[in-house]
C-alpha cells in the first residue's frame, strides 16, 4: 500500500503556510526515500546499511554511540546493523581502551564510494528543478529550521 502525503483539498486560506511547507517537505522526502531504497536494493544494501557505511566512513574510527547519534537511532539498532555488516566484511570494530571504534574494510570503502557517487548523481537530478541560488537558499532555510528544533542533532 502506497502512503500518500498530500495537502488536504481544503481552501488554501484555511491551511497554515507552515503546515503546507511541512506537507511538501514530507512528500518530497517520501519520494526521494522510496527512490533511494530502490537504488540501495540494486546494490545489495538497505538504506540503513548505506547510512552506516556513509557515516562510519566520515570520519572513520567513530564509536557506536557516535554513530547512533549521527543516525538518530538507538545504540541497540546500530548494534544489530554493525553485527550483520561485520559478518559481511563491510566493516570491523577495533578495541580502543574501553570502547570499540568502527572502521570500514576495503570492501566497505569500495561499496561506499560506488554507492555514494550514484546517490549524489540521483540527488542532483532530484533537485535539478532548482538553480544554484535557489539550492543555496533552500540549504540556508532548512539549516535554520533544523537548528531551531529541539532534540538530537
Amino acid at each position: 500500500m502506497e502512503t500518500r502525503i498530500d495537502p488536504p483539498k481544503s481552501s488554501p486560506a484555511t491551511i497554515e503556510p507552515s503546515t503546507i511547507a511541512w506537507l511538501r517537505l514530507a512528500r518530497i522526502y517520501h519520494k526521494i526515500d522510496r527512490r533511494t531504497a530502490e537504488t540501495m536494493r540494486l546494490h545489495d544494501l538497505s538504506v540503513s546499511r548505506f547510512d552506516v557505511l556513509n557515516h562510519a566512513g566520515t570520519p572513520e574510527g567513530r564509536t557506536q554511540g557516535d554513530l547512533a547519534n549521527a543516525l538518530l537511532v538507538t545504540k541497540g539498532n546500530v548494534t544489530q546493523l554493525l553485527d550483520a555488516m561485520e559478518r559481511e566484511g563491510l566493516l570491523e570494530r577495533r578495541r580502543d581502551g574501553r570502547t570499540k571504534r568502527i572502521y570500514l574494510t576495503d570492501k566497505g570503502r569500495c561499496r561506499r564510494t560506488n554507492v555514494v557517487a550514484i546517490q549524489e548523481a540521483e540527488i542532483a537530478s532530484d533537485l535539478s528543478a532548482l538553480d544554484e541560488e535557489e539550492t543555496q537558499t533552500l540549504i540556508r532555510l532548512l539549516r535554520k529550521v533544523d537548528r531551531s528544533l529541539k532534540g538530537p542533532a
